[in-house]
């Protein structure tokens, strides 16, 4: 039986879609709070991962036994906000648990499905929220390899009873063998895809050779390689800003940075050969905005094709190549270049995504999402708002 939690909040406030055949390319649950702990292989249940009350009320999440240090003191609470305008009072408040924040739709496949229709989309492609957060803080391969599939487990029966709701696999490089095996497991279960986060205990670079072996997977069963942002060590944010006390109030410059690691794993793909080495390979691109991509593709093709850097790289064609082929990415509702990126490299190559339920969605986002539409040309509307998903997920047409 399918552990699920139906929300104790009603449906919010919701807009609709206004082209038919909507596919949310890269939307959030929420987990059960146990869900850990009832499908995590036994002998890791000790160790299993938890939300917990500390000495002040106040939830934090336990993550390999030991209490995390960067979601604590009611982060948790926060995971479902909305765009809410109080976080910091949220997170200090006892009584804003995690569950009681969760939003309707978040928890429960068949409120979903409500949601779903309330606002005209015919499929949501699901992706973890707590899932997003432990990584940072686990470098216990064997116990990485145990979480993944406990939340592989759940989501693959969360989306069993829908096609409208499609499962994606987390898959942990913290051991490439496993998780080339877990997504195997993962996709004969149902699943659709699978994502990685945009680094590795070992700082290996994602292109590396000790990768090449999930990406044989990903191949051989045809479904999309994701890279998303998580939360992610501090030694991967460098020592620029110096201490704590600067860093902490560069909120807007946290706001434009938070996906420099997918983009630079992204990158690593290239400077290793990846797509020559696996030429079936599909690679998505996750919740780090779209309109870089322009700057990012005319740099990298200038370099490759016009400097001595060139012959150092392992690839046969230019990068935007690639992309023009192999490479999708998902957009904000609220960026205003992406039909002239469409133009360039393919109206094929971007998806849309909601981010539901997490702090930076809100309801308001169809307005901006159908204005974003609207200002495709007429024939590339449908590709963008659904169409390119459905052939990247394999999906159904209509309603699924």
């Amino acid at each position: 039986m399918t552990l699920t939690v139906a929300a104790t909040k009603p449906m919010h406030e919701t807009h609709r879609i206004a082209v038919d055949g909507a596919v949310d390319a890269d939307a959030h649950i929420l987990e059960p709070p146990t869900l850990w702990e009832e499908y995590i292989d036994p002998q890791y249940r000790d160790r299993a991962l938890r939300i917990v009350v500390d000495e002040h009320g106040l939830e934090e999440l336990e993550i390999g036994g030991e209490r995390s240090q960067l979601a604590r003191r009611g982060f948790p609470a926060t995971l479902g906000a909305m765009g809410a305008p109080d976080l910091p009072a949220m997170q200090k408040d006892p009584d804003r648990t995690y569950l009681r924040e969760a939003p309707y739709g978040s928890m429960d496949p068949s409120e979903r499905l409500e949601l779903l229709d309330a606002e005209n989309i015919d499929i949501a492609i699901l992706y973890t929220t707590v899932g997003l957060l432990w990584e940072a803080e686990l470098d216990d391969p064997e116990l990485s390899q145990a979480y993944t599939r406990a939340y592989n487990r759940w989501i693959t029966e969360f989306c069993a009873d829908s096609p409208r709701l499609v499962p994606t696999a987390h898959l942990s490089l913290s051991d490439p063998e496993a998780a080339a095996r877990e997504l195997e497991r993962a996709v004969a279960d149902g699943a659709k895809g699978a994502y990685v986060c945009p680094f590795t205990h070992d700082a290996k670079p994602l292109g590396h050779p000790d990768h090449h072996v999930v990406f044989a997977a990903a191949q051989d069963l045809d479904v999309p390689f994701a890279i998303h942002p998580t939360f992610e060590p501090q030694w991967t944010k460098g020592q620029r800003m110096g201490s704590w006390e600067n860093v902490k109030q560069l909120r807007l410059l946290a706001s434009v940075t938070a996906s420099d690691g997918v983009r630079q794993q992204f990158t690593t793909l290239f400077d290793f050969g990846v797509f020559d080495l696996f030429p079936r390979l599909k690679v998505l691109v996750l919740e780090s905005g779209g309109g870089w991509l322009g700057y990012w593709l005319d740099r990298i093709d200038a370099v490759y094709g016009h400097t001595f850097i060139g012959n150092k790289v392992p690839l046969e064609h230019k990068p935007s190549d690639y992309v023009r082929e192999r490479v999708w990415i998902s957009c904000d509702p609220d960026e205003r270049t992406i039909p002239h990126l469409a133009e360039r490299f393919g109206a094929d190559r971007f998806l849309w995504a909601s981010d539901f339920p997490h702090a930076d969605h809100t309801a308001e986002y169809v307005h901006d999402l159908n204005e974003l539409v609207a200002s495709f040309p007429e024939p590339d509307q449908r590709k963008f708002i659904g169409e390119n998903a459905r052939a990247l997920f394999d999906l159904p047409p209509g309603r699924g």
